[in-house]
């Protein structure tokens, strides 16, 4: 078990983090940022993250499966969603993100997004950082999205994305 997992009672924590490059194409919609399973620096007590889904649809391959992306909220309660976002360096005019339920078109309510933002670019290397609070419900998965407007390919070098749900009572 990480020494990252920490949970005070009625508060339930999934911490994923991604220290691969994952390449975004040119000119592409929203794109699904995708996390592996057991990571060193990943947390998921809560069982939220999982290969095998509550769907029942099993993950093969996470660096290629944006179902890698989500996570499965344990319980219903308010949540407090928290991203970090680095783009490599590039050509870009407008670096975009944001969170979104049912990103997959899993439910009847899918594509439902919140927090989006369009940053311009500073110099060098692109980092952010977002936070954001939902009602979240176990049967709607989350995920956060990300895309640019550079004219190639352009890689997130590091990526997390974390959910603390605080238990409705």
């Amino acid at each position: 078990m990480s020494t990252h997992t920490t949970a005070a009672a009625g508060v339930q924590v999934c911490s994923l983090k991604r220290d691969t490059p994952q390449t975004v194409p040119a000119n592409s919609p929203y794109t699904v940022i995708r996390f592996p399973f057991g990571s060193a620096e990943s947390s998921d007590r809560f069982t939220m993250h999982q290969v095998n889904q509550p769907d029942g649809y099993v993950i093969t391959d996470w660096d290629n499966d944006p179902r890698s992306g989500l996570i499965w909220p344990s319980v219903a309660g308010w949540g407090t969603l928290y991203a970090m976002i680095q783009w490599e360096a590039g050509n870009y005019d407008e670096l975009r993100d944001q969170f979104v339920r049912d990103p997959l078109g899993l439910t009847p309510s899918p594509n439902d997004t919140t927090a989006t933002e369009h940053r311009p670019p500073s110099p060098g290397m692109q980092c952010w950082t977002k936070s954001w609070g939902i009602f979240v419900d176990p049967a709607v998965p989350l995920a956060v999205r990300a895309t640019h407007d550079d004219s190639v390919a352009r890689d997130i070098v590091l990526a997390e994305f974390k959910l603390v749900i605080h238990e409705a009572a």
